[in-house]
């Protein structure tokens, strides 16, 4: 795990915030922010190989680098991991922060359901990885409604802001030349103007 900002923290409880951030938008940082209610400390993670999918729109280092930009609350650290399934990144962060941190993964609850239900070789795999972490997840367009053999491993977060924002939405609003700035935190806009807004278009 290679950190690119490091909190100011020495956290008892940490929350794990795994995405694409092609590019970052003001949900993820919401659900960090309402995390900080159950954790000391939150780190975005980028892995540098995604297990569902390739990098296409903008490059490692960009995303990197917005996300950089926008996460710079004290609380707050990046880094990329080198496996990109939850449990990799969960065991990257239990080597770097020790074995006395409780480890929490954020997620909203489309990606909660995403994860539960991916394939991960064998029948109750999820199961036992639940027990190196918990899940606070997030209602997206309804509340997680989890199976009964992990409900005991996941908590409701309250995050209001999250609702249906998506990096998707940032890139199709970019792409058609609608506003979407509002979409992006601040400090990230300049760099995702430059990679998702069309060389020709007005708003550029």
């Amino acid at each position: 795990m290679q950190f690119f900002r490091t909190a100011s923290t020495a956290p008892k409880r940490l929350g794990i915030l795994p995405g694409t951030f092609n590019p970052v938008t003001v949900a993820h940082l919401a659900l960090a922010r309402a995390a900080l209610s159950e954790v000391d400390e939150v780190v975005f993670v980028l892995p540098r190989v995604f297990p569902h999918k390739d990098y296409s729109g903008a490059s490692f280092e960009d995303r990197i680098a917005m996300l950089t930009a926008a996460a710079a609350d004290p609380a707050f650290s990046t880094a990329v991991s080198d496996g990109g399934l939850y449990i990799d990144i969960v065991r990257e962060c239990r080597q770097h922060y020790g074995p006395d941190v409780k480890l929490s993964c954020l997620c909203g609850r489309d990606a909660a359901e995403r994860i539960a239900g991916w394939d991960y070789g064998g029948p109750g795999a999820f199961v036992e990885m639940l027990a190196e972490f918990d899940l606070l997840v997030a209602a997206r367009d309804g509340a997680f409604d989890p199976p009964p053999e992990i409900s005991a491993a996941i908590r409701c977060l309250n995050a209001p802001g999250t609702g249906s924002v998506s990096a998707t939405e940032v890139r199709d609003r970019a792409a058609r030349g609608e506003p979407w700035e509002h979409l992006v935190p601040a400090a990230a806009q300049p760099l995702a103007r430059r990679i998702y807004v069309p060389k020709n278009s007005s708003c550029f």
